[in-house]
């Protein structure tokens, strides 16, 4: 089968998967996406809303398993990447989250998922001089409402960046 033959079934077979996760219906996701990779153990689509399904439900070990996956299957899929950035810092993996997300942003330089992801890390880790110039970045590229308040507040309730003598 071509490759672009398969993708195109790997598509098909998640379409009622995303259905569900549109529909906030996160475990019927879960049993519908275990049954698609049942069937078919190299769809990386699958393992990619699987993450998602497990991130909803707040299931980080299992949401990092899935993205883990999602790119054995497919080294270059973003989305999963920068998904697999922000589980890890959840879990606390700093230093993991922010080699991810250094990952994403070599793929997608300009990148605000990627570039927010980053952020976060540097963020969480305790390196606001880093988290700024990503956070930074992230305002830059036009964000939605909503992530554009949160990060200014988060650059707000940093410590101003130091001032040349």
């Amino acid at each position: 089968m071509a490759r672009d033959e398969r993708d195109a079934k790997h598509w098909d077979a998640v379409e009622e998967a995303t259905e569900l996760l549109n529909e906030e219906r996160y475990r019927e996701a879960l049993e519908v996406l275990r049954e698609v990779l049942k069937e078919d153990p190299t769809n990386p689509y699958a393992f990619f809303f699987l993450g998602q399904a497990f991130y909803e439900v707040g299931e980080m070990e299992p949401a990092r398993d899935a993205y883990q996956a999602a790119l054995k299957l497919a080294p270059h899929h973003l989305g999963a990447r920068i998904a697999l950035c922000h589980v890890l810092r959840k879990l606390g993996d700093h230093r993991g989250a922010i080699r991810e997300g250094m990952a994403a942003l070599s793929q997608a330089p300009e990148d605000a998922d990627a570039l927010y992801a980053t952020g976060m890390a540097y963020f969480a880790r305790g390196d606001t001089t880093s988290a700024r110039r990503y956070l930074t970045a992230f305002l830059r590229a036009d964000p939605e409402l909503e992530a554009k308040l949160e990060v200014e507040a988060i650059l707000g309730a940093m410590d101003p960046p130091e001032q040349p003598n």
